[in-house]
């Protein structure tokens, strides 16, 4: 587990993903996501946010809006862009949608974590840039919401067992609560990409999130990088917010 005090960057291996290897600041660990309606509020947004923020995560909301061609944009600017798809289906079909994006110039694509979806996956992106992160358990999901949908695992459980599958697939990282990074890091080792999305602020409203972290706890708890969004997005000053998300990663 990479220690606290410790500023890390994330190089990209070839076929794996993110490496912690080099010193950085915690400005390419923080992914705001852009999980808003329309490309002028989403250009707002980056304008905004412009020389505080280098990374952001565009999902199904903007994606559907005109986000893709969006997303190319910024990627060819040099942004780093975490294309939020939680991809499943059969194999050929994952592998065609993988190779597609690889295309786009993404940082970083989600899949669900389903063994043969991460496989397909991870040969179609073999030899690119691209991240692939295995997202497990939903941070909206809590141990109920686990068991309706048929799972017999609790939610930790079923992180575990999933970022040992991802691991063992090749992927290049994990999307789990930040409540549980700490244990997935022990799986995954140094060399993986532990991504934490619902990240709030002390105080902040917690939304349909269930399973949620301060910055400065996720920071501690082994996460490479934070994806925030409402409590970001959502605020009347959006730069002054994500300032103050970036000091409380530093304090950690």
């Amino acid at each position: 587990m990479p220690h606290a005090d410790r500023n890390l960057a994330f190089a990209v291996h070839p076929d794996r993903g993110m490496i912690l290897d080099q010193a950085d600041t915690m400005q390419e660990r923080l992914i705001v996501g852009l999980d808003v309606p329309t490309l002028k509020e989403a250009e707002k947004a980056v304008r905004e946010l412009d020389g505080v923020v280098s990374f952001y995560k565009i999902g199904y909301q903007l994606a559907f809006a005109g986000g893709l061609d969006f997303a190319r944009e910024l990627a060819s600017g040099g942004t780093k862009i975490f294309l939020d798809m939680k991809l499943l289906d059969i194999d050929n079909t994952v592998a065609k949608g993988v190779e597609a994006i690889v295309k786009m110039g993404m940082t970083m694509l989600t899949l669900h974590a389903y063994p043969k979806t991460m496989r397909a996956a991870v040969e179609a992106a073999r030899g690119s840039d691209l991240c692939l992160l295995a997202v497990t358990v939903l941070t909206s999901m809590d141990e109920q919401d686990v068991i309706d949908a048929g799972y017999e695992y609790d939610p930790h459980t079923l992180v575990l067992r999933r970022s040992e599958q991802a691991l063992h697939a090749g992927m290049g990282g994990i999307v789990c609560s930040a409540e549980e990074a700490e244990a997935v890091r022990r799986i995954v080792g140094p060399n993986m990409a532990v991504v934490t999305p619902g990240i709030r602020p002390k105080g902040s409203d917690h939304g349909d999130q269930k399973r949620v972290v301060t910055p400065r706890q996720a920071i501690r708890n082994g996460s490479s990088h934070l994806v925030v969004g409402r409590p970001i997005v959502g605020a009347a000053d959006r730069r002054a917010v994500a300032e103050a998300i970036l000091a409380e990663m530093r304090s950690a």
